[in-house]
């Protein structure tokens, strides 16, 4: 069963701020801070679309961006977002499911690998894989675990209350950096948040 946040739409935010303070926003408008001006934009798993708001702070206009997510009542939020002038299509699915042309510019993944077992996680790495042009940006945000005894015990908890709430599949972190490495992805930068718990990350996609 996919995951689907259908349940926690309406307190999702405001749950992860009292968890996390601004971190988990902080960790995403660092990375939208690498997105160039008229980029055409994948957006896999945005929650309730508040990047759409943070996104439209930085590019007022020309940004086509292909906005996926599998919850309805998320989307339905992200829809009353301000977006600026952007172009903005929203799609209520699964991404692994979405038939889109390739050729993304830049392609957004925040705190979505988390939600899967790895099979899944394959699924839907490749597929957006296939989407993102060659040199293009792939800009990721997730929870790492570093060592320190609470991030273990934070990632456990938050397991099992989205298993519980909203039927997320995974009950560990995939590693998701193989299968950037894999792929021949290029870092270009990242930058920790939360005690090192949250790291976002900028990949560049070869060429060839």
């Amino acid at each position: 069963m996919a995951a689907n946040y259908n349940n926690s739409a309406w307190f999702y935010d405001r749950l992860s701020r009292l968890v996390y303070g601004r971190a988990l926003i902080n960790a995403q408008v660092y990375l939208l801070g690498f997105i160039p001006p008229k980029s055409k934009i994948l957006i896999a798993g945005g929650g309730t679309g508040w990047i759409l708001e943070e996104l439209a702070k930085i590019h007022s206009s020309g940004l086509d961006i292909t906005y996926v997510e599998i919850s309805a009542n998320m989307t339905a939020l992200s829809q009353k977002r301000h977006t600026g002038e952007n172009t903005v299509t929203f799609v209520n699915d699964a991404v692994e499911n979405v038939r889109l042309p390739a050729g993304f510019d830049v392609v957004v993944t925040p705190f979505l690998f988390d939600n899967f077992v790895d099979e899944t996680v394959d699924k839907v790495f490749y597929h957006s894989h296939n989407l993102l042009k060659p040199n293009g940006l792939w800009l990721n945000a997730d929870f790492q675990l570093t060592g320190r005894w609470w991030q273990n015990v934070m990632l456990q908890s938050m397991f099992v209350f989205f298993r519980l709430l909203c039927g997320i599949e995974a009950s560990r972190l995939p590693a998701i950096e193989k299968r950037f490495d894999a792929a021949g992805y290029n870092v270009i930068e990242d930058k920790t948040f939360f005690g090192d718990f949250i790291v976002a990350r900028v990949y560049r996609k070869q060429s060839s």
